[in-house]
């Protein structure tokens, strides 16, 4: 009976004992818990969040995007090794653009080994104009960034034999045209002490927070998957111990040990579920948001939910009146909160700051 539940997605109560209890004292009872503090450092709607990395880091992007925070997502598309991201962070550091020869011709599109899939275009002219055309809107952002959301997936990288460059993504191209290999803890640790040390004179004000994907990469087999998340950990914890402006958030634990069931996974049994997402994002936001933060979140969020009502019916006068609730509802945020006037036109028009500049 208990799994008939979404608890995930409610906010319900069971009786027992003769007290209410708690979503996460039911998790207590059922599952073994990750403890996560609450981070000496908070986001908030005045900051400027980017996030970098795996399908994750999209997730928890999606998730900030939606509630209006000032985010940037992926600028250079869904990433998964830490030395790819490593370049992009450098990339948007640095003052040149993508050219012909950063990129290449498979499947009858042409691709940036810099980036995913999502900015091929049918001629190099076209792939140039959305690869920068977003590497010019985020180093717009660059200078307000106060958290930097990486996220890496694997350890495995791909280096493309006729450059011996590391690539993104290998874009379909033979298998034979890469090398493929995993990472160390030290290679990891060597790359970011430089990156880091860069950022800390460039950007002062970032703070880094660092996750591992829980999203396994199960065509390297099962056992190098674990050897690769492993890599990964210790580098990070590493990294923490000798930056004070890093962080880690244990995304990857959550899903591993505290809902180790595959009712939170996808069909593809690889996957978050989302009620797994909507879950660690719920943790993620105890851990990074202020209680100010977290009511003016909520009251925000009540009012997207609202926005999004597509009627059945809009020409009846329920619907006349509920847009009419609307309107006065957005004025009323508006004037409570200045910065969601330019941010939810944005939203309405698609952009939501940078993040959807890929066309």
């Amino acid at each position: 009976m208990f799994e008939k539940f979404d608890f995930l997605r409610s906010t319900f109560t069971i009786f027992a004992k003769s007290q209410i209890l708690s979503f996460n004292q039911i998790i207590t009872m059922y599952t073994t818990p990750v403890s996560i503090p609450v981070s000496p450092v908070q986001i908030s709607y005045q900051d400027t969040v980017l996030t970098l990395g795996s399908c994750f880091s999209e997730h928890i992007g999606k998730r900030l995007q939606q509630s209006l925070f000032h985010v940037d997502m992926n600028p250079f598309g869904v990433l998964y090794n830490p030395l790819s991201i490593k370049n992009s962070l450098l990339k948007l550091l640095a003052d040149d653009y993508f050219t012909e020869k950063d990129l290449c011709f498979s499947q009858s599109l042409w691709h940036s080994f810099a980036h995913s899939s999502a900015f091929s275009d049918l001629t190099p002219e076209g792939c140039l104009q959305r690869v920068n055309r977003r590497l010019q809107a985020s180093r717009q952002m660059l200078d307000d960034i106060r958290f930097i959301l990486i996220t890496f997936g694997t350890a495995r990288v791909y280096r493309y034999e006729q450059t011996g460059r590391i690539v993104s993504n290998c874009h379909k191209l033979p298998a034979k045209e890469f090398s493929h290999y995993r990472l160390s803890v030290n290679d990891i640790v060597d790359e970011y002490r430089s990156l880091l040390n860069t950022l800390k004179c460039r950007l002062p004000q970032a703070e880094i927070i660092f996750t591992v994907s829980p999203i396994r990469h199960w065509k390297d087999g099962a056992h190098e998957n674990n050897l690769s998340k492993a890599t990964l950990l210790l580098a990070i914890d590493a990294l923490q111990r000798e930056f004070d402006h890093t962080h880690y958030f244990p995304a990857y634990e959550l899903l591993m040990d505290e809902l180790r069931d595959y009712r939170y996974y996808a069909e593809d049994m690889l996957h978050p579920s989302a009620t797994a997402i909507n879950y660690i994002w719920e943790r993620f936001s105890d851990c990074y948001f202020s209680t100010e933060t977290r009511e003016q979140q909520k009251e925000i969020d009540r009012f997207m939910t609202d926005l999004g009502h597509r009627p059945l019916h809009p020409e009846s006068e329920a619907f006349k009146q509920f847009t009419s609730y609307i309107r006065t509802k957005e004025e009323q945020l508006e004037r409570k909160y200045p910065f969601m006037r330019e941010r939810l036109e944005a939203y309405r028009n698609g952009e939501n700051d940078t993040c959807h500049l890929h066309s």
